[in-house]
């Protein structure tokens, strides 16, 4: 550990929650003295006011912005509108006061869903640009870009130091399994037990199977951005990922057979599949700061669906 977290004030938006919790972790074993949560019921990141009290409580040297308004696909569907809008003020807002602040460094946190919707595999960072996003969850994906914009404009007017990183899908202990907002690992893991429980000879899934998509285990996320955030400050957008991909239908057979589930899968194929590819490359992230993902995605899911099952009463 090279004690760069030791003594900075590092305020985690989005802190007390599940990509945040790891965040926190990897701090304390770096050491880190000053790690500062705002908790949503305090600052509304919606909300100017706020955002100034707040940067006027915590004096953070660095800020991680993890907070947003998330959720699969069909929590995509039925707020867009809302998906844009506070995913983009808080970001936009919050940059803006780190900057009037002339704070140290500001890492947002971008999406994977911000790469257009046919992007050559694996995705590379140039390719951002090169068409619109998958139609479900553009909203978000380019309220998310637009903090790659501003990332870039205020560094070449102000020379602020922000940073931009583009992680994929996250997945493990402490997820969100919330079925309305949930995303497609922990809302399948719950499916498979509520069927397990109630006696159902079926589970339904959305489309058709056929979609692929990169899963990345929280812990290496959590990993990924804390070196992004002592080690890269440059213009560019870095993937955050683990290189690989799973249609959605062997991710189904896999959380089946992992849960004890007996019963038939069905296929919905009126629901959208979303996009159809998506793995990333990780070069970038290897070359600039060392970063790559640890967890083999078995044991990841292993874990995952450990906790559920201990935690899924409580």
């Amino acid at each position: 550990m090279s004690g760069f977290f030791e003594n900075r004030r590092i305020v985690i938006t989005g802190g007390a929650g599940f990509l945040g919790s790891f965040v926190i972790e990897g701090l304390q074993k770096r050491g880190c003295k000053n790690i500062l949560i705002p908790k949503i019921e305090d600052y509304n990141f919606v909300n100017l006011p706020d955002i100034i009290r707040m940067y006027d409580d915590m004096k953070p040297d660095i800020v991680i912005h993890l907070a947003a308004v998330v959720g699969g696909i069909g929590a995509n569907r039925q707020h867009p509108g809302k998906f844009f809008y506070e995913n983009l003020m808080m970001g936009v807002q919050l940059i803006e006061q780190a900057r009037l602040r002339n704070l140290e460094k500001f890492v947002a946190i971008g999406t994977v869903c911000a790469y257009p919707k046919f992007t050559p595999v694996p995705f590379k960072e140039d390719d951002l640009w090169n068409g619109y996003p998958e139609e479900t969850n553009a909203p978000y994906g380019l309220a998310k870009k637009m903090l790659l914009v501003q990332s870039q404009s205020y560094r070449a007017e102000y020379g602020f130091n922000s940073i931009f990183l583009v992680p994929v899908n996250l997945y493990g202990p402490r997820d969100n399994f919330n079925p309305d907002s949930s995303h497609v690992i922990p809302a399948l893991i719950k499916k498979c037990f509520e069927a397990i429980d109630e006696g159902s000879d079926h589970i339904d899934c959305w489309g058709t199977g056929s979609a692929s998509r990169e899963f990345i285990y929280v812990g290496d996320a959590a990993e990924g951005i804390l070196l992004a955030t002592e080690k890269y400050n440059g213009p560019d957008p870095v993937n955050i990922g683990a290189g690989f991909e799973i249609t959605i239908k062997d991710l189904v057979i896999k959380i089946v057979k992992l849960t004890g589930f007996k019963g038939e899968i069905r296929w919905d194929p009126s629901k959208p599949d979303g996009q159809p590819r998506r793995r990333l490359d990780v070069s970038r992230a290897r070359k600039l700061f060392g970063f790559e993902a640890k967890m083999l995605f078995d044991e990841g899911l292993k874990r995952t669906i450990e906790w559920y099952r201990n935690h899924r009463n409580a």
